[in-house]
């Protein structure tokens, strides 16, 4: 082994365990490839940057642009629904026609786009059936990744794959040749899987019950899935209670309970899904849901006694408490990044009291506030802390000021109080941040008092003991908001006639409605609060659904995923206009956008435009696929914003980062290296042995390994052992292409699969259940084509 070799199957290890442990995104792992290539001469500086012109990744660019331009003038929807006219009401028609639609819309569009596309549209087959979502899903999923491998265009690796071919001076494959494999391989998978793979789906989430677009929601309607009946209560604003006169969104009883606020009953008179600015009186019942240790917590801080003159400031300076200003410079790693996403409070034992930016003050949801260049930030802690970070590199100090007048110039009006609870309370032996009397409230825990001694800044995870007294620090409208907590009265912790009463609420105006994440949405890894939601979409959520399990608790703080299913309530005409949102996929048809078909003739013109050439081999198709990308955009199927949305900029980074690892594996003699070692081993089965050898290492890989990234590794790897066995290599390149787009055993394999995961109510199994006999099947469907079609 040569140190060239050495030192490629050290890049391709450590690329390998950063794929398979997500330290890293991939397409960050592939750019750190193509680094780590060029800074080792395993490649010249122009090898390493010429994936991003190579013609397979402009192709794959250039395709995502023309399916988007097939879905925004309406050609996908209107074959889509037409063809799914044929599928009655019979459960195996239901999903033959289903695999089939999507499969032949994925031949020549995205694999994603079309499970994006038919995902709406499936779900309001399976409401109006009564047939289980779960029953549809993955074979909606499955049908455009069987689709994808007909065609040259279907999906990436194949058109890796003809490039590869093209590199080495072979002939690479033209537009139909994957399509007798492909379209035997497609048949047999949509057989297999309504025929017997069906009964192997879960029941789950009946479409029947999950209604999102009637005009009467019933209470029925929302046991399943998301139960919130189950989980409902009703509170009472006492009179004179401080929270009467004050806004829902000034009373902070959601982010201080997590309690989601259903409706404000006044009188008999329900007022469902209440804007923050609703503004609430005494007597008012509040239709509230989540979990139910939420209630318990209400009953522990009623029990709560305040002593508000037992803490002085002068106790807390002589225990070297102080105050500080510091600014956050250009370069610093806060830039763009939110106090709780550092864990500051937790990793500096200090808390941000405000935050001034220019001339503009602010006291209030610090935690969750993007921080930006020359922020400057009011801190407080123990001498020890402060010096600490005034000498750390991601902050500038400032001058010295009396704390006076860092008081007055930051506006704080804040007092010191202590809060005492009884030993028989039940937040003994729940840490401070489980108490939710610190940040939720905007009480600053910055003491303990136990044994006589001051035990400052305690961790987020310092459990309270019986006798113990936190010291808090707040404004007196945030001691308001903590009083006014106390005094809601529990009406009712099951549902009652209140709650049905909201929850069966029959509306013109008030309205429920599913989404999920569209496969490009900036939402992704966000909570609902860093995203503004409620004032961006002015719709509530009720309740997140990821896979089987349904969260009603602490929405607003949980960071969204792909595949998760938001429950949203609000006026029907915010619904309605959530439709046209891209980064929201509404499950209801009632609520989807329409299109403008008017320039459907035009794209449609296009793709066809995009296609013939290459089909006579007058032009490759990477000019025509830019061509009709550009003309696109010139004829108005689309917008210069859109075309550059549709592209998943992830996959064409990983492809172009990956490629010249490719190029190392064929220079340095890695790609020899492993294809005779695959040869030695199973050269005796003869050729076809080595062909069933790669596929199946192929096929397993992609279990860990992007599918692109894959080919890529492989590709050099095939032409060697081809030329090594003496045998033509397209049987076996078509083999490994085919492997590689074969991704049915898990959700995280192909995101068409994770698309599906949250409206289907699907669990990691349901797809091992299916997707490895699917897998095994498939493989041996083209292992028995391969040589009629192409003999070696």
């Amino acid at each position: 082994m040569t140190l060239e070799i050495g030192l490629v199957l050290s890049i391709l290890a450590v690329s390998f365990v950063l794929f398979v442990t997500e330290w890293l995104r991939m397409d960050a792992v592939a750019l750190l490839v193509l680094g780590a290539l060029a800074v080792t001469g395993l490649v010249t500086p122009t090898e390493a940057l010429a994936g991003f012109s190579n013609p397979a990744v402009i192709t794959v660019w250039a395709m995502f642009m023309l399916s988007a331009g097939l879905t925004q003038t309406g050609v996908a929807d209107l074959l889509g629904r037409h063809t799914l006219r044929l599928a009655g009401r019979g459960e195996a028609r239901m999903v033959a026609v289903i695999m089939v639609t999507s499969g032949v819309l994925s031949a020549f569009m995205n694999n994603i786009g079309v499970a994006a596309l038919m995902l709406p549209v499936v779900m309001d087959m399976s409401r109006r059936t009564g047939v289980a979502a779960s029953r549809l899903l993955i074979p909606l999923a499955f049908g455009s990744l069987l689709g994808g491998l007909t065609t040259l265009v279907g999906t990436p690796p194949n058109l890796i794959a003809s490039q590869a071919m093209q590199d080495h001076g072979l002939r690479p494959f033209a537009l139909f040749d994957f399509t007798p494999v492909g379209g035997i391989v497609m048949v047999a998978g949509i057989a297999f899987v309504t025929l017997w793979a069906r009964r192997w789906l879960p029941r789950k989430n009946p479409s029947a019950t999950r209604s999102a677009t009637v005009d009467s929601v019933e209470a029925s309607s929302l046991e399943e899935p998301y139960a919130l009946h189950e989980r409902s209560a009703v509170l009472r604003i006492r009179e004179g209670a401080p929270l009467a006169g004050r806004t829902l969104e000034e009373s902070r009883l959601g982010s201080a309970t997590g309690l989601n606020v259903y409706a404000v009953v006044r009188g008999d008179t329900p007022h469902p899904a209440p804007a923050p600015t609703f503004r609430l009186e005494a007597g008012d019942r509040l239709v509230v849901g989540g979990r139910m240790d939420r209630f318990d917590d209400l009953r522990a801080w009623q029990a709560v006694v305040v002593e508000e003159q037992e803490t002085t400031p002068e106790m807390l300076q002589s225990a070297s408490l102080e105050l500080a200003e510091v600014q956050i410079p250009d370069a610093s790693e806060l830039v763009g990044r939110t106090l709780r996403e550092v864990a500051f409070r937790q990793e500096h034992h200090a808390a941000v009291l405000a935050l001034a930016r220019g001339a503009d003050l602010q006291h209030r949801h610090l935690a969750d506030t993007p921080l930006v260049a020359r922020d400057r930030l009011l801190i407080e802690g123990t001498r020890e802390r402060i010096e600490s970070l005034r000498a750390s590199p991601q902050l500038i100090p400032g001058p010295d000021t009396p704390p006076g007048e860092l008081t007055r110039r930051y506006g704080i009006d804040e007092r010191l109080l202590t809060v005492r609870f009884s030993d028989d309370s039940i937040l003994v032996g729940k840490t401070v941040t489980e108490s939710r009397i610190g940040d939720a409230l905007g009480l600053a825990v910055i003491a303990i008092l136990r044994n006589g001694s001051h035990h400052l800044w305690p961790g987020s995870h310092e459990p309270l003991q019986a006798g113990d007294r936190l010291v808090v620090r707040g404004r007196p409208e945030d001691l308001s908001v903590f009083y006014g907590i106390q005094s809601l009265e529990v009406e009712q912790e099951v549902p009652g006639d209140s709650a049905k009463q909201v929850l069966d609420l029959g509306s013109d105006r008030i309205g429920l409605v599913e989404a999920t994440l569209a496969p490009r949405s900036i939402l992704a890894g966000k909570t609902l609060r860093q995203a503004g939601f409620r004032g961006r979409y002015g719709l509530r959520a009720l309740a997140i659904q990821r896979g089987d399990r349904v969260y009603r608790s602490d929405l607003r703080d949980r960071k969204l995923r792909f595949g998760d299913v938001l429950l949203l309530m609000g006026e029907r005409d915010r619904a309605a206009h959530l439709g046209r949102e891209p980064d929201l996929l509404v499950l209801s048809e009632a609520f989807r956008a329409s299109r403008n078909t008017s320039r459907a003739p035009v794209a449609a013109a296009l793709m066809i435009g995009v296609l013939v050439p290459v089909l006579f081999g007058w032009l490759p198709i990477a000019v025509t696929a830019v061509i009709g990308a550009t003309l696109m955009v010139v004829t108005g199927c689309l917008t210069m914003p859109e075309a550059y949305r549709a592209v998943e900029w992830r996959a064409i980074f990983l492809i172009a980062g990956m490629l010249p690892l490719g190029v190392a594996m064929q220079t340095s003699g890695t790609a020899t290296l492993v294809a005779e070692s695959t040869v030695s081993l199973a050269g005796h089965l003869g050729p076809w042995g080595v062909i069933v050898a790669l596929y199946v290492i192929t096929s397993m890989a992609t279990m860990v390994i992007p599918t692109a990234a894959l080919i890529v590794l492989m590709a050099p790897v095939v032409i060697k052992a081809s030329a090594t066995l003496g045998i033509s290599p397209h049987a076996t390149m078509m083999a490994v292409a085919i492997a590689a787009s074969a991704s049915f055993t898990s959700p995280i394999s192909h995101p068409a699969n994770l698309l599906v995961m949250g409206p289907g109510g699907y669990r990691f199994v349901d797809y091992i259940k299916i997707g490895v006999p699917l897998t095994f099947l498939i493989g041996v469907v083209t292992m028995l084509v391969l040589p009629w079609i192409w003999p070696l």
